[in-house]
């Protein structure tokens, strides 16, 4: 008998069924990715309430302490493109292990970091990392459940994950500082090693060839570093400062660049046609504005209780208890919540009420008691439960299968150049005014208006986008 050979698919086709992850282990997987997400997302906020206690022990002024902040986001959304693009190359689960062991080292070296700088770099690699993790954790659950309601409502509880790590990362942070701030990352080697536990049980998943957008991940590199060191800039030097000009002159060029190489490589990072859906558009900006103020808030808030009204790090967390409390209990009815009124109804009024929190913040006479900052920061909790999950869901239902892994990158990068920004723009606003207080309502009245932006938009999306088919510019290769 002559052998047929095999054809580039059906080779594929039989490899992807021999390493496939078997269905039974469900529960492993989403364990694993809820907790890889959630460490993720804790070290994005918690570091804001340490931030004088590191300055205090390692010296350095504002822009250095930003830089303790942005250096974790803008490696995180710098790379979170490129990493997609990884994690279909070599697999879910190996990519997972890969960057789970990468962000322990990268913890115990933050812990351990004896100056400034050594942290900074630390947390560059520890933001690479998360990169890594953040779609490996999505494409284990996508591998793991079948499309449909029981893959929603993982997504929906990896979502949750990153809430709760949101909302109550100021009071973890708060409590580990009473003794040092250095076991804000010491906490994450034995998380991590749960987390790598957990993956190494896992059997191993489909493996697909990818070609790498050189170009795009490296002009989209630059023109985020750019532009977010331009603004940390300018609370030091001003606007006119040939230093700022340099940097966002960079910045415009890089994005050019960015969009000529995505319209015309044959495998772009970033297909340009997929933001032609409302229902990929919309959420993507909806991320961006939403972390403004999720992550903008912690920020500027944790600064102005220990600076201006001098309270300690454990009582400066206690003001955000009543916050995380919130998304704590409300995030476990969102999904239902959204399916009942429909997600255009829960995300537009979650920002909206996001916004009149972060306004009255802002306005709020400076003699206000600490209980009164805590329960006005209640409504930005509440937006968290509110947003997060049911936009997440709009977003993958508005793509093919095929793309669901770059329109997840899309929208994560979308979120961490808005906090990347969030915490530049605001920092330069707090280091420009004379008074910290009058920086701080600045900050805080740009977040607000930001999200009102966002909130209008919403009224674009389709009242049950689930019930729509996949628009035919979405489902294409």
């Amino acid at each position: 008998m002559t052998a047929v050979p095999l054809t580039d698919a059906s080779r594929q086709a039989l490899d992807d069924d021999i390493i496939s992850p078997r269905r039974e282990q469900p529960g492993l997987a989403l364990a694993a990715a809820v907790i890889g997400f959630f460490v993720v997302t804790l070290d994005a906020v918690a570091v804001n309430v340490a931030l004088p206690s590191i300055r205090h022990a390692l010296g350095g002024g504002i822009s250095g302490l930003q830089w303790v902040v942005d250096g974790y986001t803008l490696a995180f959304a710098g790379l979170l493109l490129w990493a997609g693009s990884l994690s279909d190359r070599v697999g879910a689960r190996r990519a997972f292990l890969a960057g789970a062991a990468v962000f322990a080292a990268a913890s115990a070296t933050c812990g351990l970091a004896p100056g400034l700088g050594w942290l900074v770099a630390a947390r560059f690699v520890q933001g690479s990392a998360a990169a890594v993790l953040t779609p490996a954790s999505m494409a284990l659950l996508s591998h793991a459940f079948p499309q449909g309601p029981a893959r929603a409502r993982a997504v929906g509880l990896w979502a949750m994950g990153g809430v709760a790590a949101a909302t109550s990362g100021p009071l973890v942070s708060g409590l580990l500082t009473v003794v040092s701030w250095r076991l804000i990352f010491f906490i994450n080697l034995p998380v991590g090693a749960a987390a790598v536990g957990l993956a190494a049980r896992m059997a191993p998943s489909p493996r697909r060839r990818a070609s790498f957008d050189w170009a795009g991940q490296l002009t989209g590199v630059a023109a985020m570093a750019a532009l977010t060191y331009g603004a940390i800039q300018v609370g030091n030097v001003g606007f006119a400062s040939p230093r700022v000009l340099s940097a966002f002159g960079v910045a415009v060029v890089s994005l050019a660049g960015f969009l000529a190489a995505e319209a015309r490589v044959a495998h772009p990072m970033v297909p340009l046609d997929l933001f032609r859906s409302r229902n990929v558009a919309v959420p993507v900006g909806v991320g961006f504005a939403f972390v403004v103020g999720f992550y903008g808030l912690p920020f500027v808030m944790s600064l102005y209780l220990q600076q201006v009204r001098h309270l300690s790090p454990f009582a400066t967390g206690a003001v955000f208890l009543p916050m995380a409390l919130v998304g704590g209990v409300l995030t476990p009815v969102s999904a239902r919540l959204a399916e009942r009124l429909g997600p255009r109804t829960v995300i537009g009024g979650g920002l909206t009420v996001m916004a009149a929190g972060l306004a009255l913040l802002a306005v709020v006479s400076a003699a206000a008691p600490a209980w009164g900052l805590a329960f006005l920061m209640v409504p930005v909790g509440l937006a968290g439960p509110a947003v997060m999950p049911p936009v997440t869901a709009v977003l993958l239902n508005g793509v093919s299968g095929k793309q669901a892994g770059t329109a997840s990158g899309v929208f994560n990068t979308s979120r961490q150049v808005g906090g990347a920004l969030a915490v530049a723009v605001f920092g330069a606003l707090l280091a420009r005014q004379h008074d910290l207080a009058a920086g701080m309502r600045t900050s805080l009245l740009a977040a607000a208006a930001v999200t009102v932006a966002a909130a209008a938009a919403t009224g674009l999306l389709a009242s049950r986008p689930w019930l729509l088919p996949v628009s035919r510019t979405s489902t294409e290769e």
